[in-house]
């Protein structure tokens, strides 16, 4: 993955790499940073070695700087002193809460806890998708399991992370993004059924599937179904496209590339029918 980011951004050349790569870290993808690197308005440091009452050193210098502010971003820890510890516990930085919100301890679920959750996607969508179902348990369409099984299921993810090719999630309330939106839009009968729509509508099948997973596709059915979610996928990369071309480019197509183009599609299906013989 970081060969991959390097060869959008070397990381080495902004002086953005780690010194100690050999731990999994967080990615955080931001387009600005670059440009204010270039510019001068951000500068990169090696670590701090001593501070001082107006200033620091860092290694690998023995000149001072002067500081005016020291913000220590070391993260956030999360508690609910307004709750009773019979109703949500924070334990090792997590809650015992059922698919990341609902207590399992209660014995009707008249509480559910949106957005405490690091999905490894965006967490808009989650949030929402959170709300739905439960919004649908609340008024009871949605049934949850017994109080032993939501447990039991909040104890094996806390022992065993999940992984994600290969890597483990080293830190409580990661989760996958696709594969937890699947699972909730599941419960509410929402989850977009590929195979389904391939027979239906193969455009917007292959458009799903081969094309990025925007939240527009968790409304294209069931409970909250959205007439515009169709349109909106077709469309999307034109939006996004719309807003960077102030001067259109006139592409010149050559006629031996669409032939080369039909050629290979037709030797593709030659091999596929020979491999079938």
């Amino acid at each position: 993955m970081a060969r991959k980011i390097n060869n959008w951004l070397n990381h080495a050349n902004y002086g953005l790499i780690p010194e100690d790569r050999t731990q999994l870290k967080e990615f955080v993808l931001n387009d600005e940073l670059p440009g204010r690197i270039i510019t001068g308005k951000v500068f990169i440091r090696p670590s701090i070695k001593e501070v001082k009452e107006n200033s620091v050193m860092f290694n690998n210098t023995s000149k001072e700087e002067p500081i005016d502010i020291i913000v220590f971003a070391t993260g956030y820890t999360f508690a609910f002193p307004f709750l009773d510890e019979s109703v949500v516990k924070v334990e090792d930085g997590q809650a015992s809460l059922y698919k990341y919100i609902f207590p399992a301890h209660l014995q009707k679920p008249t509480l559910a806890i949106i957005g405490l959750i690091k999905p490894l996607g965006s967490m808009i969508p989650t949030g929402e998708t959170q709300a739905r179902w439960a919004v649908r348990v609340l008024k009871g369409v949605n049934k949850l399991p017994p109080p032993s099984v939501m447990i039991e299921e909040i104890n094996a993810r806390r022992e065993n992370k999940p992984s994600w090719f290969g890597l483990c999630y080293c830190k409580a309330l990661q989760s996958d993004y696709i594969t937890y939106i699947d699972e909730l839009l599941t419960y509410i009968n929402a989850k977009p059924k590929l195979f389904s729509m391939l027979l239906t509508d193969p455009h917007l099948a292959l458009t799903v599937f081969f094309g990025p997973c925007s939240p527009y596709q968790f409304r294209l059915t069931g409970p909250g179904k959205w007439e515009g979610a169709r349109n909106a996928i077709m469309t999307q990369w034109d939006r996004t496209f719309k807003v960077t071309k102030g001067r259109v480019v006139q592409e010149s197509s050559f006629p031996f590339e669409s032939f080369l183009k039909l050629f290979s599609f037709l030797a593709l299906l030659v091999a596929i029918f020979l491999i079938f013989l």
